[in-house]
């Protein structure tokens, strides 16, 4: 390769060479460089300034090599090792994008990541993403709240909360971030009622039927039959596998990695819920109501909402959720099934979780009172004289 020719100037230090002008063929312009040594320094700088097309000349770099040589002005390596060093700071930055990402990535296989993913995405990346924990404060989470609360549940909201909690407690535990400062930065959840319990009368439950009947995606109403006659959780439900359906023996079996609690565990199939499952179309897919691909299905929230819209119900009945506490409380209200068996049924880790349906089983007894209440009115009105125990010894 031919060497390029370089032309002096009349300044000390600075001489350029000549190209081809971009745009052109056969004009040319100067590009100007430079020499210098700082002041007490061995080493020789030899930098290029720029282009006459740029706006170069060689008294212009004649005063720029003046800045450099008196530390007013940077070399160009020492430019691009700050440029270099401020990227490499911007890419390391704490900042709640990179420690969900990171989050996100740690729990691959949480049970409620695509719930989580939706509540980063609607309400968390927007005002949060580009900040890192140290830069909010608690301003930034009451507005958060009281924003959200306009248009969302008290426990959407608290979910949103604790999802921004937990990924900047992750950033900490894993040395991503350093621990906010507590003065500072504090979370108010807003107060939760989470001791509502959905019902049907039986009218309600008749509708239901009837629109579930009436829908034309019979593979998602048969699902939600399932959830009212079993009372499982929407995760296990969509997460339920053929393998995990025992017809012979009369039992679905809950896998932990599905389960609210963590833990694996069974429930008993219903005559009703038998038929269900008989009557559904087996594909090649292992999970009993597999989404199009075949994979897990996501959600069942429209079809959900539909049916629940067409058969009457109120808007605030939870169209999935529901349906678990409407199987709840017709057990309960029976009289037929105590607490205890309840629990075991609707898989809650402790008693005081199936508490919320006592009064329906106290309204059981209650009836059963009056029903002998009845037959003891139905007797003679006749009084029988009762004979305290020491009269009958002495006679």
């Amino acid at each position: 390769m031919a060497k390029t020719e370089r032309f002096r100037t009349q300044y000390p230090g600075i001489f350029f060479i000549e190209r081809i002008r971009p745009g052109s063929k056969t004009q040319t312009e100067k590009i100007f460089y430079l020499r210098y040594r700082r002041p007490g320094e061995s080493k020789l700088i030899e930098e290029k300034c720029g282009a006459e097309s740029s706006g170069w000349s060689a008294a212009r770099a004649n005063q720029e090599r003046a800045l450099r040589i008196s530390g007013k002005a940077v070399s160009n390596r020492a430019r691009r090792e700050a440029v270099e060093s401020a990227r490499q700071a911007e890419e390391s930055r704490p900042t709640i994008a990179r420690l969900w990402q990171a989050y996100d990535e740690s729990n691959h296989g949480r049970r409620s990541r695509g719930e989580d993913k939706s509540r980063y995405r609607l309400h968390l990346a927007g005002p949060f993403g580009e900040k890192t924990p140290a830069e909010l404060v608690s301003l930034d989470i009451d507005r958060l709240r009281i924003n959200t609360l306009k248009t969302h549940s008290p426990q959407s909201v608290k979910h949103v909360l604790c999802l921004l909690r937990r990924v900047i407690l992750f950033g900490v535990r894993k040395g991503l971030c350093p621990q906010p400062d507590p003065s500072r930065l504090r979370f108010e959840l807003p107060k939760v009622d989470n001791q509502t319990t959905e019902n049907f009368t039986r009218e309600q439950m008749a509708a239901y039927l009837a629109a579930l009947d009436a829908d034309s995606d019979q593979r998602a109403a048969t699902a939600l039959r399932l959830a009212l006659f079993t009372g499982v959780r929407k995760t296990a439900l969509l997460s339920l596998k053929w393998g995990d359906v025992d017809l012979e023996k009369g039992f679905i079996t809950l896998r932990g990695d599905s389960a609210k609690s963590g833990k694996t565990s069974r429930i008993p199939i219903s005559a009703a819920a038998k038929d269900l499952l008989e009557g559904i179309e087996r594909t090649r897919s292992e999970f009993v109501f597999p989404g199009r691909s075949g994979n897990r299905r996501v959600t069942l929230q429209q079809v959900a909402q539909r049916i629940r819209d067409r058969a009457g119900l109120p808007k605030t009945f939870r169209p999935m959720h529901g349906l678990r506490h409407v199987f709840a409380s017709w057990l309960a209200s029976s009289g037929e099934v105590d607490l205890f068996t309840l629990q075991k049924m609707l898989t809650h880790s402790s008693p005081q979780m199936t508490q919320r349906y006592a009064h329906l089983a106290d309204e059981a007894l209650q009836r059963a009172a009056a029903v002998a209440d009845g037959l003891f009115k139905g007797v003679s009105g006749e009084r029988t004289e009762v004979i305290p125990l020491k009269k009958r010894n002495s006679a």
